[in-house]
């Protein structure tokens, strides 16, 4: 199978993850589905014809990006360009999760902030224009330079280069894997490994308020893992002890609210009994 259309393929769509693109509903269906690792092995997986090999890449990498946080406009990593050229350049190679894990910190950290953070700066230059263009009234200038050149900027920083890694970094990383030591390629497989158990820990440290929580996770993780339910059973099981505890945790509250304004109600009647004694 020619690398060609699937290299295209994988660049095009991490140009529709874009959080400016707006042809996939703007950011609902663009940089928060397109765009997300889970989502991005699966399209990947289409465009190379191994729709399996996609999604656990995607799984891997998606795991460790879960907590992938930006504040401000800042971030430590491009997820998109994680996400697709790491994937598709494993897709390429090996087909290997832990490769893929690996990859996709390596592009999303350096090759991914160096063209988003481009990508930031020349905005403003065509923002300047923009602003240019309604001082004149210009209507088309307007247009062109708040609606059309942005997005093919967004385009040739997104696409190209995520096809140009995947399609002519192929060599270069198969050359990579059968050159380093095969110690050093079980390193890389482990700490892949390691990596989304990170990642989760990061979710859970964010989500997980109370300790007693971390009761429900753990018998999750049994349920998964030693009486090998399927992740559809443990969603049912998992909404109806949310539904209870949530129910328990209202019932609780209410009771007590109860008791709190019967207690109220007696201490302001034993008042008005004292009132009455004093006449």
């Amino acid at each position: 199978m020619s690398l060609f259309i699937p290299a295209l393929l994988t660049g095009i769509f991490c140009y529709l993850g874009a959080i400016e693109s707006p042809w996939l509903f703007g950011m609902s269906g663009g940089f928060y589905i397109v765009g997300r690792p889970l989502v991005a092995g699966l399209l990947v997986g289409i465009a190379f014809g191994d729709i399996k090999a996609g999604v656990l890449c995607g799984l891997a990498v998606q795991a460790v990006f879960i907590a992938n946080l930006s504040t401000g406009g800042a971030t430590n990593s491009e997820i998109t360009y994680a996400a697709y050229g790491g994937i598709g350049l494993a897709m390429a190679t090996t087909k290997d999760p832990a490769i893929a894990v690996t990859l996709a910190i390596l592009i999303g950290q350096t090759f991914g902030l160096i063209f988003y953070n481009f990508r930031m700066a020349f905005y403003s230059y065509w923002n300047t224009r923009a602003e240019k263009a309604a001082e004149n009234n210009d209507d088309r200038g307007i247009v062109l330079n708040h609606l059309v050149f942005p997005q093919i900027t967004t385009f040739l920083i997104r696409a190209v280069p995520v096809f140009l890694a995947i399609y002519f970094g192929k060599g270069l990383v198969d050359w990579l894997i059968q050159s380093i030591p095969d110690m050093v390629t079980h390193i890389i497989q482990v700490l892949g490994g390691v990596l989304p158990a990170l990642g989760i820990a990061m979710l859970m440290s964010i989500v997980i308020k109370n300790k007693a929580h971390l009761i429900f996770f753990f018998a999750g993780f049994v349920l998964l893992a030693f009486a090998k339910l399927s992740m559809i059973a443990i969603v049912f099981i998992a909404a109806l002890v949310a539904y209870m505890y949530f129910y328990a945790s209202s019932s609780k509250g209410g009771g007590q609210a109860a008791t709190t304004a019967e207690t109220t109600q007696n201490v302001d009647t034993d008042d008005v009994y004292e009132d009455d004694d004093l006449f």
